[in-house]
């Protein structure tokens, strides 16, 4: 069990120094991108504007500690390192492979491409502890190069991805697939807790279910691809009615989304559903008697409340809910984020490919 630490998002740091508005301008983004690579593997760090729950690693002999996301919509682990010089990576923590007796370089190198630039690296393998689990010879990046302002502002040095080795940078291989080949979890599953309102006791639990927080029942959900942990839904509706997602759609279980994201079109069809504008804004005080947000999914509702959906900022209260381009080929996309995840128990169980949820 490794606890998760709930800080302040780099959108809330960027708007306590006046800077919201002008690094928006300057980052157009598209959630999408993540899910759509181009020959890449791309992963959105635009998106953790409003990212909020990390935890800590180690790497190396004697150990080297680092603060991860832990995203299940990306599988790749890397930290800054001692041979990058961006701006991010003088305000992090960076590995050193000198100091470690345990590390082995590589001529292999890493890149993986964002929405507003890209990050390079090289690989090595090293000892990686997660939470007293210790990975011999675990593959991972040292980022020679991190792009923008992105990681100059964030709480945490990189990320380790969840997801399956088919969408792996490099074909490294993604620490929880060690962690089974080599039997040091007792069964091929993790789950993951966020707590809401600033509360702590969120976690990342490797190898296990902690049935204290089962007591509804689990609903196991096949994963419709093993790339992502992707699931289908059949439809979303407010007050009984199908709001969006109509004739079913695709929808991705991603930690390291913080928002409820959909297709643009859908997400206007939720807000007149609810009454609400454009933007997103509502009055913090009419927040109770905002409808639930109903997503149905292998024949069970799940529902998520207004006090899980609205967010609060400064006073001010808007939905959790993000508009993106994806392309339409391959079916309606969602992207069922924190503010989804905040509401159930979520079991990502390798063993049998199922998502498994629990409120």
């Amino acid at each position: 069990r490794i606890p998760l630490q709930k800080g302040k998002s780099l959108r809330q740091k960027l708007k306590e120094q006046g800077l919201l508005e002008s690094y928006l301008r300057q980052h157009p983004y598209n959630l999408a991108t993540k899910y759509f690579p181009r020959r890449v593997a791309s992963e959105p760090l635009e998106n953790y504007l409003d990212d909020e729950y990390y935890g800590t690693i180690y790497i190396g002999t004697p150990p080297q500690e680092f603060t991860v996301v832990f995203d299940t919509g990306s599988s790749n682990l890397w930290v800054p390192s001692v041979y990058c010089s961006s701006k991010a990576c003088n305000v992090h923590k960076r590995f050193n492979p000198v100091d470690s007796s345990t590390f082995i370089g590589t001529n292999e190198t890493l890149y993986i491409a964002y929405g507003t630039g890209s990050m390079t690296g090289v690989l090595g393998y090293d000892t990686v502890s997660v939470a007293g689990i210790d990975v011999i010879n675990q593959i991972f990046g040292l980022a020679e190069t991190e792009p923008g302002d992105f990681f100059y502002y964030t709480p945490f040095d990189g990320i380790l991805g969840l997801a399956f080795p088919s969408i792996a940078s490099s074909g490294a291989t993604p620490v929880f697939d060690n962690m089974m080949m080599e039997h040091l979890v007792d069964k091929d599953l993790f789950s993951v807790y966020l707590s809401r309102d600033g509360k702590s006791g969120s976690f990342v639990l490797f190898g296990a279910i902690d049935h204290s927080y089962t007591i509804n029942g689990i609903n196991w959900i096949p994963l419709s691809a093993e790339t992502y942990w992707q699931i289908t839904m059949s439809s979303v509706t407010i007050n009984g009615e199908r709001a969006a997602c109509i004739l079913g759609c695709q929808a991705i279980v991603d930690t390291g989304t913080s928002l409820l994201a959909m297709p643009n079109r859908a997400l206007n069809s939720i807000l007149r559903s609810l009454g609400i504008g454009s933007n997103g804004e509502v009055s913090c005080s009419d927040v109770n008697s905002l409808p639930d947000v109903v997503f149905h999914i292998h024949g069970k509702a799940f529902s998520v409340p207004p006090s899980a959906y609205v967010i609060e900022d400064s006073g001010y209260c808007s939905v959790g809910f993000q508009g993106m381009d994806a392309p339409t080929e391959s079916g309606e996309l969602w992207i069922l984020g924190d503010v989804f995840i905040r509401e159930y128990y979520v079991i990502f169980d390798r063993a049998t490919n199922k998502v498994g949820l629990s409120r």
